[in-house]
């Protein structure tokens, strides 16, 4: 299968020009046979045994703040920013015509926008290192449940488990990746930031930067695949919830989290939460967590 496209330059010279086309294609096919892979593998496992019921504090308050508004308000711009540039993207390869270049790197621009104020508000409000922890122990055990329903669960996490680490840590590598070649990309348009100078990098290098351009984007059609069909699967979409809410309840917190690795803080006895200014505590039986989302 083809990798890559190459052209020749005017002066005879054979060039990259970009990704084949196959790879786009073998994404699309990927992404439809692990979703139909893993929604099959989950029907045939054997049920997993929970073991026995576990108390809820009477302290803990019914509704637990996971995300921000300020969190879910950036996770949904980047979504629309993410869709709106695979679409722009790979549209026209299908087939659809419309005027997508301006498109594709305003959609780029909100992408940018949104990393920049992610990082800032990550540094600045949130436990920034939260999602960086590497729990070598939790990871193999994590593994060895995935390849057996007879390995024992994986011990509780905190606010972010092995898999959603993971996940993080991909999505922010090659959404980096695409940033940084999409803007020296748009130097070749004209923009209201420039004029454009199509002359920037020899035609080498543009190759080299088509290439790791269109691998992010192939790369992103999977991921992008796999985060919506894992969301809206049924046993996720507590999680998902959270990020339309803001907040999960008591059960599911006391179920797949481990309160000293995310400690919640707040409450009263009668079930009242007093979060300090900017706290983002959702009301009377909501609690606030420290900022880690």
């Amino acid at each position: 299968m083809q990798l890559w496209r190459s052209a020749e330059n005017p002066w005879g010279q054979e060039v990259l020009i970009g990704v084949s086309w196959n790879l786009m294609w073998a994404a699309l096919i990927g992404a439809g046979l692990f979703l139909v892979g893993h929604a099959v593998w989950v029907k045939t496992r054997p049920a997993e045994d929970h073991g026995e019921p576990v108390n809820i504090p009477s302290d803990l308050p019914e509704k637990i703040e996971r995300h921000s508004l300020a969190s879910r308000i950036f996770h949904w711009t980047m979504s629309v920013a993410m869709l709106a540039l695979l679409v722009t993207a790979f549209g026209p390869v299908l087939g659809w015509q419309f005027p997508w270049v301006e498109i594709h790197w305003m959609a780029g621009v909100l992408l940018i926008a949104t990393v920049v104020y992610h990082v800032i508000h990550a540094v600045g409000w949130q436990d920034f290192w939260a999602m960086f922890k590497l729990d070598v122990g939790e990871g193999v055990a994590t593994m060895k449940h995935v390849m057996s329903p007879k390995a024992p669960p994986p011990p509780k996490a905190g606010k972010y488990p092995f898999d959603h680490r993971m996940y993080h840590h991909a999505i922010v590598v090659v959404t980096l990746a695409a940033i940084v070649t999409g803007v020296l990309m748009m130097v070749r348009i004209d923009t209201p930031f420039w004029t454009r100078n199509p002359y920037l990098l020899s035609d080498s290098a543009w190759g080299v930067m088509y290439v790791v351009h269109g691998l992010s984007g192939v790369s992103l059609i999977l991921l992008v695949a796999a985060h919506i069909y894992f969301a809206i699967r049924p046993e996720k979409r507590w999680i998902t919830w959270s990020m339309i809410r803001g907040w999960i309840d008591r059960e599911h917190y006391v179920q797949h989290f481990d309160p000293e690795k995310w400690k919640v803080t707040g409450g009263s006895s009668d079930g009242s939460v007093s979060p300090p200014p900017g706290s983002g505590a959702l009301a009377d039986s909501t609690v606030s967590a420290p900022r880690e989302d």
